[in-house]
């Protein structure tokens, strides 16, 4: 018999559920799903273009800067190459599944064994999503913190399991206090617990004796952590976000997965890899055997040359971030807004200004898109917890920046 947790579980009202307005040949799993809570903005912000409305779109994490020359040009050179046109393996080839290797341990001296310990992925979301298909089923129970991308709650729905929010208020030593109180009263126990740091949302960070705690934990109550690493070369300030896997015991209990979309502005290229644990690895590899072929070998090919060549552009990105960070910040507090601190993603998580705080943020956003000409993402899309306050992307330039602030003063006079 399951205790009550603390924590939020992820069911949904029959109101809801019948607003999703299926098709009648729709799987149980669909049904599980919520509404898409972005779905009404995303409309309005469609029509509002459609009349020739130019909206500044800050609110999905979709990177505008370009790929760097290099990876570019090799994809060309790569892709006219008939042996390099032909099905994959569905893993990924071993020259890039060692060049990932080396990458990590230059990076976070960590040893990963290519043909054991690496798989690549189309992107770290389909990664994430097939892991916990070949991982979770009915009756298994995950802990996520949140407020949570979507798809740390929804790909252990679609897998049949039962998702559990623990939440993120208070910092990591009350997260890591939940986790523990759950772990002892929960039944059945939690089978994974799902990680993101640095945050998406919230952009919170954390050092390495966090996750060598969560490592403790997983050793105490027998659970394994896979561990979302997807901004962990975004980073400012001097700050450098550790990998879990530099915890000590990390590969026996977890895995971490990394993508190239944000550090290299790899986006459309849908290149990732999942990293550690060689059992979690295997039941990957084998789950992806059935779905897909693998990457197009001239876009591993290029990626090669992203591991190997690029850390400058690299840099030079995370450099850009942190100016549009400093840029948004200092023009929204002048404004009279409220932001909470960032030193890691492309993104900034603002609460909604007082004097329209009762709006809610997903009537706040389309307000915004309405008055403002500005879209911004909802928190309230990422969960309960993240009701308040809203995220914005910093995919726009410093200029379109200060526009979008200038607009949304106007939009929403503070002081």
């Amino acid at each position: 018999m399951t205790e009550q947790p603390s924590g939020d579980t992820f069911e949904f009202s029959a109101d809801e559920l019948m607003a999703i307005d299926l098709p009648p040949m729709a799987s149980a799993r669909m049904h599980r799903l919520p509404p898409y809570l972005f779905g009404r903005i995303n409309s309005l912000k469609y029509q509002l273009r459609q009349q020739g409305v130019d909206i500044i779109d800050l609110g999905m994490g979709n990177p505008n800067d370009a790929t760097p020359a290099p990876v570019v040009a090799k994809l060309a050179e790569a892709a006219a190459l008939k042996r390099n046109q032909r099905y994959s393996v569905s893993q990924g080839v071993y020259n890039l599944r060692q060049h990932m290797a080396d990458f990590y341990q230059r990076h976070f001296d960590v040893h990963l064994d290519a043909a054991t310990e690496i798989i690549a992925t189309l992107g770290s979301k389909e990664g994430f999503s097939h892991l916990c298909l070949a991982t979770l089923g009915p009756g298994d129970t995950v802990l996520t913190p949140t407020p949570a991308f979507p798809i740390h709650i929804y790909a252990p729905v679609i897998a049949g399991a039962n998702v559990i929010g623990v939440s993120m208020r208070d910092g990591e030593e009350a997260l890591l206090r939940r986790i523990d109180d759950m772990c002892r009263t929960v039944s059945p126990r939690p089978k994974i617990v799902i990680l993101n740091y640095p945050h998406n949302p919230t952009s919170a960070t954390v050092e390495l004796p966090f996750f060598e705690e969560v490592v403790k934990l997983a050793r105490k109550h027998s659970f394994y952590i896979i561990q979302d690493f997807a901004y962990g070369l975004t980073t400012f300030d001097g700050y450098r976000a550790p990998s879990l896997l530099q915890a000590a015991g990390a590969k026996d209990v977890g895995v971490e997965t990394f993508t190239m979309s944000k550090g290299f502005n790899m986006a459309g290229w849908r290149v990732g890899f999942v990293v550690g644990n060689p059992d979690m690895i295997k039941l990957l590899g084998a789950i992806k055997g059935y779905y897909d072929y693998g990457i197009f070998q001239a876009i591993q090919i290029a990626t090669v040359i992203a591991l190997r060549e690029c850390e400058a552009e690299m840099k030079a990105q995370a450099a850009i971030y942190a100016a549009r960070r400093d840029c948004l910040i200092d023009g929204l507090v002048r404004s009279g807004w409220e932001v909470d601190p960032c030193r890691a993603t492309m993104f900034a998580w603002v609460k909604i200004p007082g004097p329209y705080a009762q709006l809610g943020s997903i009537e706040f956003a389309m307000q915004c898109l309405k008055k403002a000409e500005v879209a911004l993402a909802p928190g309230r899309g990422f969960g309960e917890d993240g009701e308040g306050y809203l995220r914005i992307a910093l995919v726009e330039n410093e200029e379109r920046l200060r526009q979008a602030i200038r607009q949304m003063r106007k939009a929403f006079p503070v002081q």
